[in-house]
């Protein structure tokens, strides 16, 4: 089975986040949606379709057997049940949504339609944090029908039922506080919980990933792999490989891979008058309304905060920037921004790329040619 995930024209609508990645590559919940299907669907080969500037590093597999499926779904298993009914030709609608096409060519087919309650269909970047406590649930009872958790040390307590619980044989937790009855809570492989850590699910703290010393968690959270975050920090997701590592706030946000958040970063979630934020939006490349309440950051991968930073509510921070200096930052930060305070200061491109290859290679890897092709669109395109 080949299986194609299309952006479906809304690639714009989830950066920064989707800057160097397909929507179908965002992680929230446990997985991003390639490694969901690959769990629902083990055989399958999984590529992107996407925009033209991430195409060389995320090319489709055109081939026989052909599904072309919407990147924005999350499925489950009643989607699947029904996508290995189509036949050749077929279009999958769930209710208005168009879901999936079965064809060596994505073309307009014969429309095949089903109601489906509880499927989860992405529409803008805040519901990767809004609709995260959803999408953890069915990921924790996919992996927990087929994985048994290791036991809980007695340095621990635990507030709620077992079941909600799972610890991968390899993590260590120890000397933490744990409350599933708000959400289960998920440990991966090589996970770890130090003392004095309190959480509240939801969280997915992914494989090699770590909460620091008396860290506070509020769900729904998903740490993803080889993250390490202290402070607090409350429905949040961060991608892979950055890092929070010290005291500091972080609410309602979405944070890219390779972002480093100095010491004592503080972001707000909500204005002091309650009302509905407005933020940058890369479509239109203007500040419009949300219709939301509750916003902090969306952070592009490889940026960074200096120590003290304030970010304001609904700040938009693009790729490869460095965000230092007094006061709050403009709520729109773009890509290779050097201080964040003026649109004039430019992150040198050779020393964006020296600068991610130097956090990368703390853990045995660098940038890859192509990604590297990507950021200096980016960076010439003043994204």
């Amino acid at each position: 089975m080949n299986i194609i995930l299309d952006d479906r024209k809304s690639h714009w609508k989830f950066a920064p986040i989707s800057l160097m990645r397909p929507v179908g590559d965002i992680r929230m919940g446990i997985f991003t949606n390639t490694e969901r299907w690959k769990f629902f669907l083990p055989n399958a080969h999984v590529s992107h379709k996407t925009v033209d500037y991430l195409s060389d590093l995320f090319p489709s597999n055109l081939g026989e057997d052909t599904y072309w499926l919407n990147a924005c779904v999350i499925p489950n298993e009643a989607l699947i049940e029904a996508l290995l009914k189509l036949k050749f030709g077929e279009e999958l609608w769930a209710n208005d949504t168009f879901v999936a096409y079965k064809g060596e060519e994505l073309e307009q087919g014969i429309a095949v339609k089903i109601s489906m309650q509880n499927l989860v269909i992405l529409e803008e970047r805040w519901d990767v944090y809004q609709q995260n406590n959803t999408v953890l649930k069915q990921d924790f009872q996919l992996l927990t029908k087929i994985n048994t958790s290791a036991k809980l040390s007695g340095t621990n307590l635990l507030i709620g039922e077992e079941s909600q619980l799972f610890i991968s044989p390899t993590a260590r937790v120890e000397g933490a506080i744990l409350n599933v009855q708000s959400g289960p809570i998920y440990i991966g492989d090589y996970a770890e919980i130090m003392e004095g850590s309190v959480v509240r699910g939801g969280l997915a703290l992914c494989q090699h990933a770590a909460l620091k010393l008396s860290t506070k968690v509020y769900g729904a959270t998903t740490i993803g792999p080889h993250c390490k975050v202290g402070g607090e920090v409350n429905n949040v997701v961060f991608q892979a490989y950055s890092n929070k590592g010290h005291d500091g706030f972080l609410g309602n946000s979405v944070i890219g891979e390779w972002c480093n958040l100095g010491a004592d970063t503080n972001t707000s979630n909500l204005k002091n008058n309650y009302g509905n934020v407005r933020a940058y939006d890369y479509e239109s490349k203007a500040i419009k309304e949300t219709g939301q309440q509750f916003m902090g950051l969306m952070m592009g991968d490889h940026s960074k905060s200096g120590i003290n930073t304030m970010f304001n509510t609904a700040t938009v921070v693009g790729v490869s920037a460095t965000v230092f200096g007094g006061g709050f930052p403009p709520k729109f930060i773009p890509s290779f921004a050097w201080g964040g305070m003026n649109d004039k200061d430019r992150f040198i491109f050779n020393k964006a790329i020296e600068a991610a290859n130097n956090m990368m290679v703390r853990r045995n890897k660098q940038l890859s040619e192509k990604e590297i092709q990507v950021l200096h669109y980016l960076f010439h395109h003043n994204v």
